[in-house]
């Protein structure tokens, strides 16, 4: 793990490292430098060793030095980050010319008196120029992370003023020669937003850049058939709203991106997950359980307040029609049961605190867990009655009768019929939008959290978009472009549905124990690579392959030297290896952007 090695040297950079590039490229650093001050009172080995230690600080020096260049050529780039990394770079270079210096054995001091030559004489100076060489180079990862940042800025903006004259287009010529430049300026954001999101340490942060960017793929093909629609129709009033319902979730999904990248939260809001019954009663067991540590650290009236405010979101489950008598009843009872078991608990707890116990009483650790068995009987019952629902739910729509009526009564020009089977589609939808609330409640983990508000929001939107696509095809039957787009809302509820099959088995594994949850959440979209453009890949190349070459060297050299020397050489070799890498994470990813073709015949 990364803190170990960091603590050796105590290291603190006093920069936040938000991302797993950064931190993973700095591990092999911290772990190598660890290494080499440890090894301070090693005696004198064979020439081979002290060649080979030698060997290790000139590829501390020569990565640092690439590493560097790369630095200080992102700070002729970018003038407003001139200035402090040049000050990164000049100590990093320094540093690892001070550590290369420090292992040549050629320049060992005074033997000490037992009359053997120590490979590092001089710890304090070793310990200060591993501090400044680990310090400089994560201000230097950190500050070429802001590029990043503002990359997906710029992108987003110019995403953004696309948009906007997608919007006000009134010919199909104007339409298709921008959203030709609105494609291009997709595929970039995706890949900036892929990577970054494959890049995050924070799970929920991930999962929130995943729903984002989910929306933005799927209303893509959404604004393609929607505007192609309005263009086609321009005095058809539901087209429009259908129209208008893209572009701004479209807006909405792009702001998300903006607030997780920059770490900005909406004026006058505090953004935050809406409390679920998952984190309330993990809050709770836990402060019951810290009753046996702390008999006078939480006041009763604290945890009795914890549990009425679980039981207070119970009523998501009591309170909905679709909730069986049998499982309202047993919720309540458990509910009942949970409150008897805490009363008993605080009683417990008074009379130790009575009784000046420095422990838990026998008393007390019964009542601990009679309760912590309570609140888990209700959390099971919780879970069963929303996986049931949700299962309940997907079998009932897989046929997707309400769509397919919409598509027929629709291409028919019945609108009488549309608005009957729309009424039947806005029931779906309320049924669904509130399953997704309840398995939040259970979900089990935060990222799946965000992935069912994620669900929830998207039923919740689409539901009336496919109605007011469905009634512009009532208005106009032999429109094709009409039907296209029907066709396009419908496979997005569709695919939604296929989600939610998937968030269900990922909820039930977390429930069970089989996994931690975040892989769906933080992969509602499967990247793939992409080729970087040429003046890229000649650059980045170039950098990468003399990396390589310097890890290739040392990798000769391990098969050279003697076993017993091998440990210090392999730690060389995770260095040049930790330069490579910086190379590595460069490598961007991106989903695929959908390939429209433009039928521009007015049917």
């Amino acid at each position: 793990m990364a803190s170990s090695p960091c603590s050796s040297v105590n290291f603190d950079s006093g920069l936040e490292i938000k991302t797993r590039s950064v931190e993973q490229t700095l591990i092999p650093l911290v772990s190598q430098i660890t290494t080499l001050i440890n090894h301070k009172d090693k005696p004198k080995k064979s020439e081979r060793t002290q060649q080979a230690i030698q060997r290790v600080g000139q590829a501390v020096s020569v990565a640092v030095g690439r590493f560097v260049a790369v630095g200080e050529a992102i700070a002729v780039e970018n003038e407003e980050l001139k200035e402090e990394m040049g000050m990164a770079c000049f100590e990093a270079r320094r540093a690892g010319d001070a550590i290369a210096q420090l292992t040549d054995v050629g320049t060992v001091v005074t033997p000490p008196v037992d009359g053997r030559t120590t490979v590092f004489s001089d710890r304090t100076g070793m310990v200060k120029a591993a501090r400044m060489l680990l310090s400089s180079v994560t201000k230097v990862l950190v500050l070429a992370d802001r590029i990043v940042i503002k990359q997906i800025i710029t992108s987003r903006n110019k995403v953004l003023v696309t948009l906007e004259q997608l919007e006000r287009v009134s010919t199909f010529q104007e339409f298709v020669q921008i959203f030709s430049q609105f494609g291009n300026q997709m595929v970039e954001f995706a890949h900036l937003t892929g990577d970054r999101q494959n890049d995050l340490k924070d799970e929920n942060k991930k999962a929130r850049m995943a729903a984002a960017r989910a929306v933005l793929e799927k209303c893509t093909m959404m604004l393609l058939t929607a505007s192609k629609t309005c263009l086609r129709h321009p005095d058809c009033e539901s087209a429009r709203i259908n129209k208008d319902a893209v572009f701004h979730r479209m807006r909405f999904a792009l702001e998300q991106v903006m607030e997780i990248v920059t770490d900005a939260r909406p004026c006058g809001e505090t953004k935050v997950l809406p409390l679920s019954i998952y984190t309330g009663i993990k809050d709770f067991k836990s402060n019951v359980e810290g009753l046996r540590e702390g008999l006078y650290l939480l006041p009763h009236q604290a945890l009795s307040g914890q549990l009425e405010a679980v039981v207070e979101r119970t009523e998501d489950f009591t309170d909905s029609a679709y909730t069986s008598h049998e499982h309202r009843e047993g919720i309540l009872q458990l509910c009942q049961l949970v409150r008897q078991d805490t009363d008993q608990l605080i009683t417990a707890w008074m009379e130790a605190q009575s009784l000046n116990a420095k422990e838990a009483t026998e008393e007390m650790e019964l009542s601990i867990l009679k309760t912590c068995q309570s609140v888990y009987e209700l959390r099971r019952e919780l879970h069963k009655v929303a996986v049931g629902r949700a299962a309940d739910q997907l079998k009932l729509h897989t046929e997707h009768l309400p769509l397919r009526a919409l598509k027929a009564s629709g291409g028919e020009g019945n609108l009488e019929a549309v608005a009957e089977y729309a009424r039947t589609l806005g029931e779906q939808k309320e049924q669904l939008v509130e399953t997704c609330r309840l398995l939040c409640h259970v979900s089990g983990t935060e990222p799946l959290e965000i992935t069912c508000i994620h669900a929830e929001e998207t039923f919740h939107v689409i539901g009336p978009q496919i109605i007011s696509a469905a009634q512009t095809l009532a208005l106009h039957p032999s429109s094709k472009i009409a039907k296209e787009n029907l066709d396009v809302f419908c496979e997005a509820w569709e695919s939604q549905l296929c989600d939610m099959a998937v968030l269900l088995r990922e909820i039930n594994d977390v429930f069970e124990g089989r996994r931690g949850g975040a892989k769906h959440s933080a992969n509602l979209k499967t990247v793939k690579a992409v080729k970087l453009d040429a003046e890229e890949q000649s650059t980045i190349a170039k950098l990468g392959l003399e990396l390589r070459l310097l890890t290739s060297d040392m990798d000769t050299e391990v098969e050279k030297w003697e076993d017993q020397e091998h440990d210090i050489v392999r730690q060389g070799q995770s260095l040049s290896s930790m330069a490579y890498s910086m190379y590595l994470f460069t490598s961007m990813w991106i989903w695929l952007f959908h390939s429209v073709a433009f039928n521009l015949a007015l049917s």
